[in-house]
């Protein structure tokens, strides 16, 4: 069990994510936090771009499922039902027992799985914790003060994680151009 807080992997925005990328990392499930990475919290609908992104990554045999720690069925729902994925709430992350859980209900092991998220102290300790390639995405939004606040006090994790993939796998890919073009830098659980 990993309880680095580095992240393996740092994009700008989810939509940065080819699935030619996650693809060379043997990923076959992806793991997607909600509030904040797929959507602001403003945000009630999935967006054009998240749609089509989703899309494309499911077009590449990518299966999504969304991990989230939203308590708040309605809305984990609406995403879940526009993007036609599975997923999980009250996932408490960092615990990586709603990454595990998650990976079992879609029957995915953790060396074909990754986790996309925007904060570091619950999405990238939950997927290092269950031993899944960590994702970290900039917040969609920060209005909020106090996420403001941890968004710096997580800058350093960002920049060691940035520090350590400027040499990384990607250099030796045949597909790196394009990869690199898009990359910028009741129970605990409720099944639904």
């Amino acid at each position: 069990m990993n309880f680095s807080p580095v992240p393996k992997f740092s994009f700008h925005d989810i939509t940065d994510i080819s699935p030619i990328f996650l693809q060379t990392l043997g990923i076959k499930f992806l793991m997607v936090d909600l509030d904040n990475t797929i959507a602001a919290y403003s945000e009630h609908h999935t967006s054009s771009a998240v749609s089509e992104w989703a899309l494309e990554v499911k077009n590449h045999g990518i299966e999504l499922f969304i991990v989230s720690n939203s308590l708040r069925k309605d809305r984990v729902g609406v995403f879940k039902d526009e993007l036609d994925v599975g997923g999980i709430m009250n996932a408490h992350k960092p615990s990586p027992i709603g990454v595990k859980q998650a990976m079992a209900c879609a029957g995915f092991s953790p060396d074909s799985s990754a986790l996309i998220g925007d904060q570091i102290f619950t999405d990238t300790l939950a997927a290092n914790r269950a031993g899944v390639v960590s994702i970290i995405v900039r917040p969609k939004q920060l209005t909020n003060p106090l996420l403001a606040l941890r968004y710096a006090a997580e800058t350093p994790f960002r920049a060691m994680c940035k520090k350590s993939n400027r040499n990384n796998d990607l250099n030796g890919h045949a597909d790196n151009q394009k990869i690199k073009s898009k990359q910028k830098v009741g129970t605990p659980y409720e099944q639904y």
